[in-house]
């Protein structure tokens, strides 16, 4: 399933991206009053491989929660239960992503990739297109083993373990494709999981853990200075090549990074937008741009976390994110505020008139 994703994920449409910059330069406003939003408009159309390309809509987002065995390495202060009553509270509609997703008309589907406890509801397993209904948050089991290895002792995954996770994502992004989704959001839950994100962008990007690490949940200066020493140290000890993606997701990695990998990447074999959250989601995109280079051309970045590492990873992938907030959340939170805008860019293309079609004179 891998390897065929990768083949069907193609460069971007120049001729649609041209349409769509001529079409920009005809509509009743002046050339570039709409700053990125024009070029984001012309990369969805190169993406689409034709103009206007389709409204991105309705939107899906997908929760991919796992837990990590670094846990042990006291990189956070929360207990790792959290992450499995996270769970619960995304079903219930409790938590922040919810009620963004409420206000967006996006559908919230959890899936369960690697929680190490038990969830506090029964997982009914089944398919992400099989919602029932689209405010009903949907939980799909896809266990592939209960949280990963402690990165800083071994891999945290083997190859194998790395690869089920990244076709988890794959099988999750045909589903939600298939089930009607036309942009696909990214969502994550896993407690302890910026440490694996600072080793994924300090190992794609080639520089010291240092400047991709952050404070996570708000840790304290000793807490914060464990967490890069333990970064540094398991860097040092797997010397993961960035030529090599999965090798990379299985020694350092996430089993919720390893499915955002896979997501992306079959986001964009069906030439369908990805809306990025924050550095979980961007550090997975670095693997997904190392499996597949075009891949870039469905990802949008939604928001810059707070987190010094996504900054790193959105240089590297090119990728200027819509809103600057300071959010540190995660969940898909960022994704979803920025997805009016992005709905907001290909609708200009839809629906606002030219200048011959308004009779409205040209400078």
């Amino acid at each position: 399933m891998l390897e065929t994703t990768i083949a069907a994920i193609r460069p971007p449409d120049e001729p649609a991206m041209a349409a769509a910059r001529e079409l920009q330069g005809r509509l009743t406003k002046p050339a570039g009053s709409l700053g990125a939003l024009e070029e984001l408009s012309v990369r969805l159309a190169g993406l689409a491989g034709h103009c206007p390309p389709p409204l991105p809509e309705p939107a899906a987002v997908a929760i991919f929660a796992g837990d990590h065995g670094v846990h042990a390495q006291g990189v956070t202060p929360w207990p790792q239960e959290v992450t499995a009553q996270m769970i619960g509270n995304f079903l219930a509609g409790g938590a922040v992503v919810n009620a963004f997703a409420r206000q967006a008309g996006a559908s919230v589907t959890v899936v369960d990739v690697g929680v190490a406890t038990a969830l506090p509801v029964a997982a009914p397993g089944g398919h992400a297109g099989d919602r029932p209904a689209r405010d009903e948050p949907r939980l799909v089991a896809a266990n592939v083993r209960a949280g990963t290895r402690d990165l800083a002792v071994t891999a945290a995954l083997t190859r194998d373990e790395a690869r089920a996770a990244v076709e988890t994502g794959i099988r999750v992004a045909g589903e939600l494709i298939d089930a009607g989704a036309g942009i696909l959001l990214t969502g994550d839950m896993g407690i302890g999981n910026t440490t694996p994100a600072a080793a994924l962008i300090a190992a794609f990007a080639g520089i010291d853990p240092a400047e991709t690490t952050g404070r996570g949940t708000g840790v304290d200066d000793p807490t914060y200075a464990r967490k890069v020493a333990v970064v540094r140290a398991a860097l040092r000890r797997h010397a993961p090549d960035p030529a090599d993606p999965l090798g990379v997701l299985a020694a350092v990695g996430g089993l919720e990074h390893a499915a955002l990998a896979g997501l992306v990447l079959g986001a964009a074999a069906r030439r369908t937008p990805v809306l990025l959250d924050g550095v979980i989601a961007v550090s997975a995109a670095l693997a997904a741009a190392a499996f597949a280079p075009h891949a870039v051309a469905a990802m949008v970045a939604g928001h810059r976390s707070a987190e010094p590492g996504a900054t790193v990873a959105l240089r590297r992938l090119g990728l200027e994110p819509l809103i600057d907030l300071g959010l540190r959340l995660g969940e898909g939170t960022g994704a979803l505020l920025a997805l009016p805008v992005v709905t907001g860019a290909v609708r200009v293309l839809h629906e606002v008139a030219t200048f011959d079609s308004a009779g409205v004179a040209e400078k």
